[in-house]
């Protein structure tokens, strides 16, 4: 597999007429690729056993709108699924692929050290003694890394209804008016979430800006296709499955206060 950590998510202006390029905006920009000493060497050793290849389309992050990801095939077996959309340092999904071996979990990110340090912690979590058959040396089979701008993702790789589980915590807030366009949750997002998660399957959230904590109880309040699972407007309690991250401890010391949210699908 070729080695993406030299070509670092780069997107273009959406200014740009350039046909070759996105036309809508995305939630990322480009961010160091540069990895530690740990991270350089579980990505160089390790990447292809977590690591699915996903052709391109234009963009370094794109995804070819030809191309399925079939659960099944990438995981060897049939089991209910787990997505985590922007899943950063890779801390929730690891955790959780740790914790459920029953479940498959895909990590879907665009940045190569988040990716390269999911790795490191699933090196770690499956050399845990105490999971089931857990050594030295163990992967976590039912966890999956897919560098991948989310969106194109959801539109058309994954199956219709495949998805059991879809997260997506801590998404860039994009708090200055004239970016917000990046935000990731939106009328269109929650179209694609609909389209992946199974009926019955879960959307979680979370995020420690309360504006945006408003913005995405409007979206997904007003979908069709979602059901509040507290009620209308209502915050969720905090999903036990969402560890505490470092990121998190600094928005706390910062006096921001975490919404999380649970929305079913109808």
């Amino acid at each position: 597999m070729p080695d993406p950590v030299t070509s670092e998510p780069t997107e273009p202006s959406t200014d740009t007429v350039d046909p070759r390029y996105r036309r809508q905006p995305v939630s990322f920009v480009r961010r160091s690729a540069r990895l530690t000493a740990a991270q350089r060497k579980a990505w160089d050793t390790r990447r292809d056993r977590y690591l699915v290849e996903v052709p391109r389309d234009l963009a370094v992050t794109s995804v070819d709108p030809g191309w399925r990801l079939e659960p099944a095939q990438v995981f060897g077996r049939t089991a209910p699924l787990v997505v985590e959309v922007g899943s950063g340092q890779g801390e929730a999904i690891v955790a959780a692929a740790a914790a459920h071996p029953e479940r498959d979990h895909l990590a879907v990110e665009v940045y190569t050290p988040g990716l390269a340090q999911a790795i490191v912690r699933a090196g770690h979590a499956g050399a845990d003694p105490g999971r089931d058959g857990g050594a030295p040396g163990n992967e976590l089979g039912n966890l999956r890394l897919a560098q991948a701008n989310a969106a194109e993702l959801l539109a058309t790789a994954l199956p219709e209804a495949s998805v059991g589980e879809l997260w997506v915590f801590f998404p860039d807030p994009w708090h200055k008016s004239r970016h917000q366009k990046r935000r990731l949750v939106t009328p269109e997002f929650a179209g694609l979430a609909a389209r992946v998660l199974r009926p019955g399957g879960v959307l979680r959230l979370a995020t420690d800006w309360v504006e945006y904590a408003d913005q995405m109880v409007e979206v997904l309040d007003a979908s069709d296709d979602f059901r509040n699972a507290h009620g209308p407007g209502a915050a969720a309690p905090r999903f036990d499955g969402r560890v505490l991250t470092g990121f998190e401890k600094k928005g706390t010391a910062a006096g921001r206060v975490v919404t999380d949210l649970e929305y079913v699908r109808r």
